[in-house]
């Protein structure tokens, strides 16, 4: 029965250490580019996005698709940023509790 109750609390606090971290994810912010930096966005970890900046080169009405083709990059590099920042982030607070392998928090 210790080890039971050992657990929960340790879920307990793990339950706590990730709304902490989420909030947290809430407020980091990453930064996406593409074209060697011509296109620049910025997200929080949790996918808001913040901000856009675009190089005034790029604003020609007949390079429209490029660009477009360039923010959809820019997003995607901040997107896979925020993602592998909250993952490292999420394992130290499951760190030291025993979960199925493939598990994925939260949950």
């Amino acid at each position: 029965m210790k080890d039971i109750m050992g657990l929960m609390k340790q879920a307990q606090a793990m339950q706590s250490r990730m709304q902490e971290l989420q909030a947290e994810l809430e407020q980091v912010e990453v930064e996406g580019q593409s074209g060697g930096g011509a296109v620049k966005i910025v997200m929080s970890a949790k996918g808001v996005m913040r901000s856009v900046a675009i190089d005034p080169s790029l604003l020609v009405v007949s390079e429209k698709d490029m660009l477009e083709d360039l923010i959809v990059t820019a997003h995607e590099d901040a997107r896979h940023k925020g993602e592998a920042l909250a993952q490292e982030r999420m394992k130290s607070v499951t760190a030291g509790i025993p979960l199925p392998p493939g598990m994925k928090l939260p949950f």
